[in-house]
């Protein structure tokens, strides 16, 4: 089904892979007459070009990329507006939209959602940008129909930002590059790797998008193979996908780790901008006659079968074939994993849910980004026609992801077909996909086709006893699930009854509906804060010297963004930092926020010019030790803070509130093994935060102990390769070493001067 190549490959007119070996560039002369150097070959992938059209430093292995336009959500674009104003923000330079798909049902936390969404609104006007009200869109389908282009690139400030498919290169990232890119700055990163993903074959009927995409993700997501790199979707079998197919797929591409993803286009993707009365903006996209690639991920889409990823990572994958007949020993496994993911906080049980020697679910949900296409709820619909989901406790929800899908799902009868099944269809919303809705009863399981599966994700709450959990499928299979009420079911093994449904694009509603500014700002606007729109709290400069306290200690093999700042009904607070802040680890470390707090007192007292260990009389021994090493050290050249280790943080959303609630708190750093994505090291550094790496081994500290860090400030101003660092315990120092890895000057120069706000602040 799928097979990765160890190196990296030649493509040959777009069709033909011959593997990097010694006698490749022989093989590749014989088949072509032509004679070309790998890093020529390079310049020939559908990235390169795209990279290089949108480049303005000259150097194309020191990228710095401004983008074509930008895209935000109800949870994201306040935090990110209230930064770029504090720089003094008169204008979005490019076309900016605000989207409000993720706390739209304005349920929780009294008027602050409606609150952020006026905000939104008031500033689009302001500022010259386009605001998408409640329900009308989730915000990648909104910029799939009206934003996306060939050969342009999309900046996001939600992880899921993929356009791809239609030959747009779009990449997710936190809230902070986006405030760089209002501000006509850059997005400054090293050239990425390119890999192909070389399609061949037709999917078998009853396989959908969402079963190419586990399959894909889980051939790569451990070993890290496309980590940080471009995924260049070619060969023959790509032509033989819909646009919606390769939407559903290219959306996914997130959860393997990739920085971005891009698709060879072709009539297909054409007729979808000639639906969406776009055509100006297809561009054919191939890559050149002879292009090379990083990396080959060679899937036969004939033997796709249908997928499922079970708790609790997109990655828990296996065919559903494979999980029936091996259903207890997979069910054993996944509860062996939850004791390491859920901390054995709560009894995890999955192997009651078997009945008859059958999987029984609780739940099925076919939503948002990834899952609600018109083709995935077309198909959903012919499958279930006829048939009853039942009285039990199974029930079926569905979200197209937009109110011009949703119409047309109306008018083609298939809207009427799910309901009278007894399933739900419900408006464009993000919710089930990040624990804001449909959350199931305790000890449920539900089967969704939506992005991810984390702990939690569905909205349980370990500290409250509480337990749901999620497998991801495809539409398709969902629904054959639903019509035999709840029992885990193919779609391959039930009857072939999908059929081919015509769309028909109608933007009537959002003609009636969005605000458009056509790029027009009018600085007369008043913007509209709510009370729990707060600005930042003042951020210090990186200190001379630095104390941490170890506050948290996670070894888990990933931590995600929602551990590190849950989401779920606590992003209604992400307009208030420090409101928000109290949730921090709340789901992993309860007792993080409490520690965190204790060590920001010294801090505070050294920032009112008063002594530390007065605040916090533990610190006297350490400061003691301290200063008799280095009696240089003193309150005026020394800042204290706090630090979390966790083995690989990170995976997940591009929110960057994992890092900025750290950083309200007193966070100063973070130490890892390694980072799980790029974005979340991005988000540490514009917070001001340090990115730390240790080597993998037994750590030098433990949780609660002091570490010291000296000349901290210069190692940053003179690129030190290595950071000397001690353990402070009583009287003694313990030396150990730590690294930054390599971060651009500006990115330095946001540590120095303690955050992004700082670094491009105006008084």
């Amino acid at each position: 089904m799928i097979n990765l190549y160890d190196g990296g490959a030649y493509l040959l007119h777009g069709t033909e892979l011959i593997a990097d070996s010694g006698e490749a560039a022989l093989a590749v002369k014989a088949k072509t007459g032509q004679e070309i150097t790998k890093e020529e070959a390079k310049k020939n992938t559908i990235a390169y070009g795209i990279l290089e059209s949108h480049n303005t430093s000259g150097n194309m292995d020191k990228l710095k990329i401004k983008f074509d336009k930008l895209t935000s959500h109800d949870i994201t674009f306040v935090g990110i507006i209230q930064t770029a104003r504090a720089s003094g923000l008169k204008k979005f330079p490019i076309p900016y939209v605000l989207t409000n798909c993720h706390n739209s049902l304005c349920a929780v936390g009294g008027t602050i959602n409606e609150d952020d969404h006026m905000f939104g609104l008031t500033c689009a006007k302001k500022y010259g940008g386009v605001y998408v009200p409640p329900h009308q869109a989730v915000i990648h389908q909104f910029a799939r129909e009206m934003l996306a282009g060939g050969g342009k690139m999309i900046l996001g400030s939600d992880s899921h930002t993929r356009y791809g498919a239609l030959g747009t290169m779009a990449m997710g990232e936190g809230g902070p590059e986006l405030v760089k890119q209002l501000l006509e700055q850059t997005y400054d990163i090293n050239m990425p790797g390119v890999v192909a993903v070389y399609m061949t074959g037709e999917p078998m009927k009853g396989v959908g998008p969402q079963d190419v995409a586990l399959a894909i993700i889980g051939a790569v997501f451990k070993n890290g193979y496309v980590k940080n790199k471009v995924m260049e979707f070619v060969g023959p079998g790509v032509k033989n996908l819909s646009a919606d197919f390769r939407i559903g797929v290219d959306v996914m591409t997130t959860e393997t780790t990739c920085l971005s993803s891009i698709w060879q286009t072709d009539e297909k993707i054409q007729e979808f901008y000639d639906i969406h009365k776009r055509p100006e903006d297809y561009k054919e996209l191939n890559p050149g006659a002879v292009a090379y690639y990083d990396g080959v991920i060679e899937i036969d889409l004939s033997k796709v079968k249908p997928m499922i990823a079970m708790p609790f990572h997109p990655s828990n994958t296996y065919t559903i074939e494979e999980l029936n007949a091996n259903l207890m020993d997979i069910l054993d496994d996944c509860e062996k994993k939850a004791l390491v993911s859920l901390d054995g906080a709560v009894d995890f049980k999955l192997k009651n849910k078997v009945r008859n020697n059958k999987l029984y679910v609780e739940q099925g949900v076919i939503a948002g980004c990834a899952g609600g296409g018109f083709e995935n709820i077309c198909a959903a619909a012919d499958i279930l026609k006829g048939t009853s989901i039942g009285p039990d406790e199974f029930t079926l929800n569905v979200y197209p992801a937009s109110m011009p899908v949703y119409m047309e799902l109306i008018r083609n009868g298939c809207a009427a077909t799910i309901m009278e099944t007894g399933a739900v269809m419900k408006t464009a919303f993000c919710g089930p996909c990040f624990g804001a809705g449909d959350t199931p009863a305790n000890n449920a399981f539900s089967i969704r086709h939506s992005t991810r599966n984390f702990p939690n994700r569905e909205g349980s709450k370990l500290q409250s006893g509480q337990i749901s959990s999620v497998a991801l499928m495809d539409a398709r299979s969902i629904a054959a699930t639903a019509a035999n009420k709840g029992y885990l079911t193919a779609a391959t093994d039930m009857p072939d009854k999908i059929g081919a449904y015509k769309y028909s694009f109608d933007k009537t509603i959002y003609d009636n509906r969005v605000f458009d500014s056509k790029g027009v700002a009018d600085p007369d606007v008043e913007i509209k804060f709510g009370p729990n729109i707060k600005d930042w709290p003042a951020m210090v400069a990186l200190p001379e010297n630095m104390i941490l306290k170890v506050v948290s200690e996670i070894h888990d093999p990933v931590t995600t963004t929602d551990e590190l700042i849950p989401s779920g009904e606590t992003s209604s607070y992400r307009s208030n930092p420090l409101g928000l802040a109290e949730f921090t680890l709340s789901r992993k470390d309860p007792e993080y926020v409490g520690r965190a707090k204790e060590i920001q007192k010294a801090q505070k007292a050294l920032e009112a010019g008063e002594n530390p260990t007065a605040a916090l009389p533990e610190m006297e021994s350490v400061y003691a030790a301290i200063t008799k090493a280095y009696p240089e050290v003193s309150l005026e050249n020394l800042g204290i803070g706090s630090t979390i280790f966790a083995v690989k943080p990170g995976d997940g959303s591009a929110r960057e509130q994992a890092a900025s609630c750290q950083k309200v708190l007193g966070g100063w750093a973070n130490i890892a093994n390694e980072y799980a994505t790029k974005r979340y090291r991005s988000n540490l550094i514009n917070w001001g935060m340090l990115p730390f790496v240790i080597e993998e081994g037994e750590l030098p500290f433990k949780n609660l102990d002091y570490l010291f860090i000296p000349g901290i400030r210069k190692a940053v101003e003179e690129k030190a390769s290595e950071v000397k660092a001690y353990v402070v315990s009583g009287s003694e120092m313990k030396e150990f070493k730590l690294t930054l890895g390599e971060m651009t000057d500006d990115e330095r120069e946001i540590i120095l001067k303690g955050c992004l706000i700082n670094y491009n602040r105006v008084d």
